[in-house]
């Protein structure tokens, strides 16, 4: 016969169309579960809440990592959830045990002389026999208008000719949710943007392309970065997100507001642009200690 965990995973696959890899997780978080309680385990439906207050306390004295710990929860609430709704389980144990808090890393920016040397990484590439001229074009303006507008690497691959007006320096940015929002551009990206269209002949449809003429992906925009990273000497990897960590945290660092900044990044909460105020008072902290004498 199957037991309870079977019925679980099977309404997973089922019912809820969780993926095979949600589905592992969750079977590995029980098991893992069972391991721990090991001959005191005497069936899910003798658990109590101080069991698993005990297993959390487990965990956090293990030094996993917080976000570990939370999804290892999460599918323990999930079953029993289950057991209550489906099962006849009269109540869940889980459900009053508080979770910590998610550990909040500052993000990795990079200081303004990298940025300005990651800038003009591409300009310095040599030309060879199968280098598309305007390439190098291409990935000034896609640098650029990362830097200058603080998009997510969707926003900036999903972008048409249509949408940047270089009129009133702008571009309509589709992001999370297909929430659109419009964007100023700065007067370095715009020059790019349009030195980039005029040596690639780009007229209509996607703005940044590949030597195919397709879209560009997020694998050719790593690639591309990984690249320049290697001529600009950055001690350290950058992916598109940290490029938007950067503007916004030299946005900051110049003066502008949070309020500004978090309509500009589409942020639909401020607490998720604050984080970056935390990032600035880092570095003014770090500038205090190396320049103060009496530091």
């Amino acid at each position: 016969m199957k037991d309870d965990v079977a019925y679980f995973l099977e309404f997973q696959e089922t019912e809820k169309d969780a993926s095979p890899l949600t589905i592992r997780n969750y079977a590995a978080a029980l098991k893992e579960y069972v391991g721990w309680r090991g001959g005191s385990f005497d069936g899910w439906r003798n658990e109590r809440a101080n069991h698993f207050r005990d297993y959390l306390f487990f965990l956090m004295k293990e030094d996993m990592k917080r976000s570990t710990i939370r999804l290892r929860f999460a599918a323990l609430r999930s079953f029993y959830k289950y057991l209550v709704l489906r099962r006849g389980l009269e109540k869940s144990p889980v459900a009053e045990i508080q979770m910590p808090k998610l550990e909040r890393n500052l993000p990795v920016v990079l200081s303004l002389k990298q940025m300005v040397a990651l800038l003009e990484a591409p300009l310095k590439v040599e030309a060879s026999g199968k280098f598309h001229t305007w390439l190098k074009y291409r990935d000034v303006a896609i640098l650029e208008l990362f830097y200058s507008s603080g998009l997510r690497i969707s926003e900036l691959l999903g972008l048409d000719v249509k949408d940047v007006d270089f009129v009133e320096d702008i571009v309509k940015v589709t992001g999370k949710g297909r929430k659109q929002r419009i964007v100023p551009i700065g007067g370095e990206a715009i020059r790019a943007i349009q030195k980039y269209r005029q040596e690639a002949a780009v007229t209509n449809g996607p703005l940044f392309r590949s030597v195919r003429g397709t879209r560009i992906t997020q694998q050719a925009v790593d690639q591309m970065l990984k690249k320049y990273l290697q001529i600009s000497g950055i001690p350290f990897g950058v992916s598109p997100h940290k490029l938007r960590h950067s503007f916004a945290t030299h946005m900051l660092d110049a003066g502008a507001d949070l309020r500004s900044v978090q309509e500009l990044l589409g942020h639909a909460s401020l607490s998720t642009t604050q984080i970056y105020t935390h990032v600035t008072r880092e570095r003014m902290k770090q500038v205090y200690d190396e320049a103060h004498p009496r530091a």
